[in-house]
Order: structure tokens, then sequence, then C-alpha cells
């Protein structure tokens, strides 16, 4: 990647003669900067100028319940769209807007998961991985780079790279971001109105106080994961009995279900 430098303008007077101060960079922007340069000096990016990038993220590798979702989106260098950063750190009213435009204005994007049943057979992280993979051989646009949020990549048919953080860093990876969880949102949304007493659209069925005392009082439903430990417990509780397939998948998911990724 090379680099290139921007002359500072002068600042204009103001109407007392005084100069306009130029706005501070926000903490986020001074964060991806450091980011990108601690990047660029260990020479972890590699891409060619020729390169179509597409970035990969997931929604719901926590969650107790639901499948887990992830995105790959190409984004269109002539329709560059502002605002896109890590979802997490974005409202709900952010989010479903730079959803809007990143549908609108990106070059291709595919959103794909990986569902309950296959992530209490072979795990979060392989799931995870498989769904990453569906994403990306979804798309319309053949990517030649495929750059992934975190430190693990799913084999893919493209050349692909993982980057730590890469969804506060890697505008692609932050436009996959955002699709990947307002889509998994929506549908625990969804499925909040056949179960309303689990509160689905409060946590997306993350492990919350009110979602583990709902677990207790009404047991798992078809949608939960039964691989995970709180879900296993409630199970137990109400006297249900699992299969091998799943205690085995639990048993591996115990050490890499909740790894940076």
């Amino acid at each position: 990647m090379t680099g290139s430098t921007t002359r500072a303008k002068a600042a204009p007077k103001g109407a007392a003669g005084g100069a306009t101060r130029a706005k501070a960079p926000s903490q986020a922007a001074q964060k991806r900067a450091a980011r990108l340069q601690l990047a660029e000096q260990a020479g972890l990016l590699f891409e060619s100028p020729d390169d179509v990038i597409c970035g990969v993220d997931e929604a719901g590798r926590g969650p107790l319940a639901g499948p887990v979702v992830a995105a790959a989106v190409i984004l269109d260098p002539a329709r560059p769209i502002a605002g896109l950063d890590d979802s997490k750190v974005l409202t709900a009213k952010a989010r479903d807007a730079l959803y809007d435009l990143i549908v609108k204005h990106s070059l291709a994007w595919c959103v794909a998961e990986a569902s309950v049943e296959e992530i209490d057979t072979l795990n979060i992280l392989h799931a995870t991985m498989l769904a990453m993979r569906r994403a990306v051989e979804g798309l319309s646009v053949t990517p030649t780079l495929a750059k992934i949020d975190g430190n693990r990549c799913p084999v893919l048919p493209v050349r692909s790279e993982a980057v730590i953080g890469g969804d506060a860093l890697v505008p692609a990876i932050s436009a996959a971001s955002i699709i990947a969880k307002v889509t998994r949102d929506r549908m625990l949304t969804q499925l909040h109105a056949t179960f309303p007493f689990y509160g689905f659209d409060a946590h997306a069925g993350y492990g919350t106080a009110q979602h583990l005392a709902a677990l207790r009082e009404h047991g798992p439903c078809e949608h939960h994961r039964r691989s995970f430990a709180p879900v296993r417990e409630a199970f137990a509780l109400h006297g249900a009995v699992l299969t091998a397939s799943v205690a085995t998948a639990a048993s591996a998911a115990e050490g890499d279900a909740f790894a940076p990724l």
C-alpha cells in the first residue's frame, strides 16, 4: 500500500481576527488510524490495487439461541458510504440506515447462516466458518481477496486475510458487520412473535438475566443451542436428555466458543 501526503491549508480567520480551530478527530477515528498504521508496519496489508476485496463478518457467535449469520460485502469505490463502523458501536437506527445504503450502493453483498442444528453438530466455531464460506460463495461478483474479521479464516476458493478488529478498521468488513447484525436482529425479532416469553426482541438470544430466568422457567425451545452450557442446564432442569452428537459438539465448543474470531 502506498502512502500519500496531504498539505494542510491555513486556518481561516474568524470575524474577530482569530483563527478557526480545526475539529479534532473522533476517538474512533484515532483508533482506526493507529491500527491501520500498525497493520502497514507489520506488512499485513498486502492487497493489490487490482484486487476485488470483499469484507466478511458474522453476528451471533455468543447467543444461546438462533443461527449464526455471516455477511460478505464488496463495496463500490465510486460510491463511498459515510459512517461505516463496527456494528456494535452504532445505534440501531444508524445500523438500519447504513444497511439500506450498503444494499443499495455496494457492488455485491450476500448474507448466509448456519442453523442451530449445524451449530450443535459442528460446534459454534466451525458453524461460523461455514456461514462465512456460504456468504462469500454466494456473492454475485467473485472477489480476489476476502478480508475476514478476526484471527481465523474459513476455507475459501479465493485468497483470504484475517484482520483482528477489522470491523472497525476495514470499511468492507464494517459493512459486512452491519449487514450480518441487522439481518440477525430482525430474525430474532420475528422469533419473538412466536416465543414472546424469552424476550428475543430485547436481547437477540444473548444470555442476559432475563433470558436465563426464562430458560429456567419455561425450558428451551427448538431454537436454542443445546450445545451451549446454559441451555444444557435448562434441559437438565426440565428432565430432557441430549443426544450424543450434541454432547460431543458441546465438549468441543467449551474451549473455543467465545474465542476471538
